[in-house]
């Protein structure tokens, strides 16, 4: 059973419409209404049974946040859905899984590295790869207006068509 579901992103307004920021702008569109506080490194709400973090230590330090966090309401490693960017799926499809490849990606590596496994969860927003750019340069950079549409519509029908977090893994495409 998930007990905390974790976005990653940066914080500062200068990444807040960029690819590595899918999960920061996941919370907002799918929780609008949650109240955020500071703690943990993060903002942070509780909804019910609940808890709901968004780390404020840029992506590649996201672990510091996640462990303190979870040692502190004493959640395990499988009770923890991360939502992140990931650059093999396409843009438009979002997917479900416990564990996995990690693909490079230095927010969940730091995750990993932090709570000594990778049993969690993953709710992975597919941004796409790029053809002939350099990936930092890419993950960092802002989504163009038919993206974030795009975007936009995926999360809509994550809402819209399960459970979140979910009882099983599934993929979804718009």
């Amino acid at each position: 059973m998930i007990k905390m579901t974790v976005f990653l992103g940066n914080p500062t307004k200068e990444y807040a419409k960029t690819r590595h920021n899918a999960g920061f702008i996941a919370a907002d569109t799918l929780f609008p209404n949650l109240s955020w506080q500071v703690k943990f490194h993060s903002a942070y709400a509780k909804e019910g049974s609940m808890i709901y973090l968004k780390p404020m230590t840029y992506m590649n330090l996201s672990g510091t946040a996640v462990s303190e966090a979870a040692s502190f309401f004493k959640i395990k490693s499988d009770e923890i859905l991360i939502v992140h960017d990931d650059l093999e799926l396409p843009l438009g499809c979002a997917k479900y899984q416990q564990g996995g490849g990690l693909q490079g990606h230095n927010g969940l590596r730091d995750i990993k590295q932090r709570l000594g496994n990778d049993n969690f969860y993953r709710f992975r927003i597919g941004i796409g790869r790029p053809v002939h750019k350099d990936v930092r340069l890419y993950v960092t950079s802002d989504f163009t207006k038919d993206e974030a549409v795009i975007l936009s519509q995926l999360l809509t029908k994550a809402k819209d068509t399960f459970i979140f977090p979910p009882l099983s893994a599934q993929t979804i495409n718009i």
